[in-house]
């Protein structure tokens, strides 16, 4: 029997040994994850550069710009070499970038409670896009370098900067390749010839990405004149130097639809990337799809591609395995979030998509509203991407993902490719004025342009009704249950509060849904089912929801 000494050192030695294994792994695992820094010949850096106060909410770098419109939504124009006008960028719109950073961060804190479970995404996330760089063009590498060099220090925590916005371009992409979890549920469609007003290309479209309401706060329009390819618009948030929306000086328009996708073992593109790319390089439909081709994505992705010279729009549908482009038969396209090309059609994915989720429910809701108004001018688009109610005009709850309009959507924007002229939304969601700016204009007076007042579409009267009023109070009800039940921040729901909460919102099933949820957490069992079973004789949003709902009440009957 060995001393006890010698037992005690054996141990010492073995633990020592293990964690020096660990300590070696962990350096392995930092250094596989390692960015590289692109390569540049500029040697300018931020303090080459003075930005200057021109007025409140107006600021200037050399020809570069920023300010805020008297609708609320930031615009900018840049211009130069990628990491140069990268820097500019980010020396701009420093401030936002670091708000938007904020809002990002808490909301994901919000979605995954627990420092524990924050630093296993934080090193899955790490492991997952170790190798995204060597699938992003050296230009677009460069610029987001030089904007990288104004994120915020309090975040370094997390990663360093450059690291940390090269993830955050793929974030949407990682959110619904791997869990579906708040999927983007985007409509949007194209007219044109004889089922538009005035015969030409009309494209419109609703992204309903929600990261949270401040998240949404500062919109920001880019129009961006590169040294290469093509001046374009691009209509989203600050630091996101990729496109979901935007058009391009050859009326290009580029817009993103989320599918249903495989789950990916390893980070290619961001879609967001790729869009870019294509406003930024095609003319015609041919070359976006040359481009689409040549990339490697990670996510199923439908995009939705409109054309001035081709005087028509197609759905270039991607996958990380193979891609297909839907042309209609008629003068209407529609997409929303499942694939209608040969290629994918018959997929299993595609088909259980197809039947488990919202997405075919909104593309016939669209196809009905758009049979209703045509022939279709930009005010009625607009109406169209505002509709609140279900098929035949059935009134489905406020913010049911069935409806075109969810009342979460961070914007919606409205082309006219042939003229070079697009409108977007302004706040809140898509109920704002659409205001419309003019390309040509655009980068004909780079230094003093804006929006063309006359051609504004107004905004939607739901916004002076009291059902307006009473959505909003719900919906700060319903997030404080959220939060209740996900992360027990303390929370009490009083009788006179919950029958407010119905009363807002009485026809969604939402509603119902989350007054079960509250009194499962609160282990009121008896209560919790009736709700369920409330909210399941209202209009489920999915036959995925529906089976969860099912599901919730079994498991409630089994205790």
């Amino acid at each position: 029997m060995l001393p006890k000494n010698k037992i005690l050192r054996r141990l010492i030695k073995f633990f020592g040994a293990f964690l020096l294994l660990i300590l070696i792994l962990f350096g392995l695992f930092l250094w596989r994850i390692k960015v590289p820094v692109p390569e540049f010949e500029s040697n300018k850096t931020v303090q080459s550069y003075e930005r200057i106060q021109v007025a409140p909410n107006h600021f200037k770098v050399n020809n570069c710009w920023l300010k805020k419109n008297k609708y609320g939504i930031w615009e900018m124009y840049l211009e130069g070499p990628p990491y140069e006008r990268g820097l500019i960028y980010g020396i701009l719109s420093k401030e936002l970038m670091e708000k938007q950073e904020v809002y990002f961060v808490n909301q994901i804190k919000e979605m995954i409670p627990g420092s524990f479970f924050l630093q296993i995404l934080k090193g899955f996330v790490g492991w997952f896009n170790r190798d995204i760089y060597k699938y992003i063009p050296l230009e677009n590498q460069q610029e987001i370098y030089g904007v990288s060099q104004s994120f915020s220090d309090q975040f370094n925590y997390i990663g360093p900067k450059y690291y940390r916005i090269l993830n955050y371009h793929a974030a949407h992409d990682i959110g619904h390749a791997l869990t579906d979890l708040n999927m983007v549920g985007c409509t949007s469609f194209a007219v044109r010839n004889s089922l538009s007003k005035d015969s030409s290309l009309l494209i419109g479209r609703n992204f309903d990405f929600y990261m949270g309401d401040a998240f949404a706060e500062d919109k920001l329009i880019v129009f961006m004149n590169p040294d290469k390819g093509y001046k374009f618009a691009s209509y989203a948030w600050a630091g996101l130097t990729g496109v979901v929306s935007g058009m391009n000086e050859k009326g290009i328009t580029v817009t993103l639809n989320a599918s249903k996708s495989d789950i990916p073992y390893s980070a290619k593109e961001p879609i967001s990337l790729l869009a870019r790319e294509i406003l930024q390089y095609a003319g015609t439909i041919e070359e976006a799809n040359a481009i689409a081709q040549r990339r490697e994505t990670f996510v199923s992705e439908s995009l939705l591609i409109g054309s001035a010279h081709n005087n028509k729009a197609v759905i270039i549908e991607k996958s990380p395995k193979k891609m297909d482009v839907f042309e209609s038969q008629t003068d209407a396209l529609i997409c929303a979030n499942h694939y209608q090309g040969k290629a994918f059609i018959g997929d299993s994915v595609n088909i259980n998509n197809v039947k488990d989720s919202d997405s075919k429910y909104r593309y016939d809701r669209m196809n009905e509203l758009m049979v209703n108004s045509f022939p279709l001018d930009v005010t009625e688009a607009a109406g169209i991407l505002r509709n609140k109610e279900g098929l035949k005009d059935k009134f489905i709850g406020y913010g049911n993902s069935k409806s075109l309009n969810q009342l979460i959507a961070h914007h919606g924007i409205l082309f006219k490719p042939t003229i070079h002229k697009l409108w977007i939304s302004t706040p809140p969601y898509q109920l704002g004025e659409f205001i419309c700016y003019d390309l040509n204009d655009v980068f004909a007076h780079s230094q003093n342009f804006g929006s063309i007042d006359s051609l504004a579409i107004r905004k939607d009267n739901f916004l002076n009704t009291d059902e307006y009023k009473k959505f909003e109070a719900f919906k700060g009800i319903k997030q404080k249950i959220s939060r209740f039940v996900m992360l027990d921040i303390p929370f009490t729901l009083t009788a006179e509060t919950e029958k407010s909460f119905i009363n807002n919102n009485p026809e969604s099933y939402v509603t119902y849904l989350s007054l079960g949820n509250y009194y499962e957490k609160m282990k009121e069992e008896i209560k919790a089912k009736q709700y369920f079973r409330e909210a399941l004789k209202h209009e489920v949003s999915s036959e995925n929801e529906k089976k969860a709902i099912i599901k919730k009440i079994e498991s409630l009957e089994n205790d």
